[in-house]
């Protein structure tokens, strides 16, 4: 059986977001190009997250439901120098195993060998002596990451746990939520 993966992507006012992203993920994930505008009709003018399930084969299906997104103010520092997640793949059991790691915390924050690389939902960006950082490594290459770099707006650097402890604000990355900022935050070590 083929390996199932994923795309989640942003759809509001009958409006679908950042496929030139998507696109190119694709085609680095499977080396397939879908025209990604003739399957994805969003049903509602409301905030609307879209799974778009594919393998090698093809288009799994397309999926939609409401996005309410979550409100995310402390995390869990955990460590794993094993993970490997360089694909949007439907299995996740390796993050969901360290999610379960977050105690009462919202989220988790992952180290691999030594720096940070992404939270289980999102890429991370910290705010450090007056820039916005972004790891260099992260776990996974995210569509709205890569247009922030693009833009000019993060850099890309090797991000340790101790300037994560001194960074004034931390920027969640992703496609339903693009750049959230979070001012006040927690931080717990696994």
């Amino acid at each position: 059986m083929n390996e199932l993966f994923f795309e989640t992507i942003k759809c509001e006012d009958f409006e679908v977001f950042n496929l030139f992203y998507h696109k190119k993920r694709i085609a680095r994930t499977i080396s397939c190009n879908f025209n990604l505008e003739e399957y994805i009709y969003p049903p509602t003018e409301h905030l609307t997250k879209c799974k778009f399930i594919y393998d090698q084969n093809g288009i799994v299906s397309i999926e939609y439901s409401p996005y309410h997104k979550k409100n995310i103010t402390s995390f869990t520092v955990v460590i794993d120098n094993q993970i490997h997640y360089d694909s949007k793949k439907l299995n996740r059991q390796e993050i969901d195993n360290l999610y379960a790691k977050k105690g009462l915390n919202d989220e988790i924050i992952i180290i691999k060998n030594g720096f940070i690389t992404d939270t289980s939902i999102a890429n991370i960006a910290i705010f450090y002596e007056e820039r916005w950082l972004t790891p260099k490594i992260p776990l996974l290459y995210g569509t709205t990451r890569s247009r922030y770099l693009e833009e000019g707006l993060l850099y890309e650097e090797n991000i340790t746990l101790e300037m994560l402890k001194k960074s004034s604000k931390i920027g969640l990355l992703n496609a339903m939520i693009d750049f959230d900022i979070i001012n006040n935050f927690k931080l717990e070590e696994f």
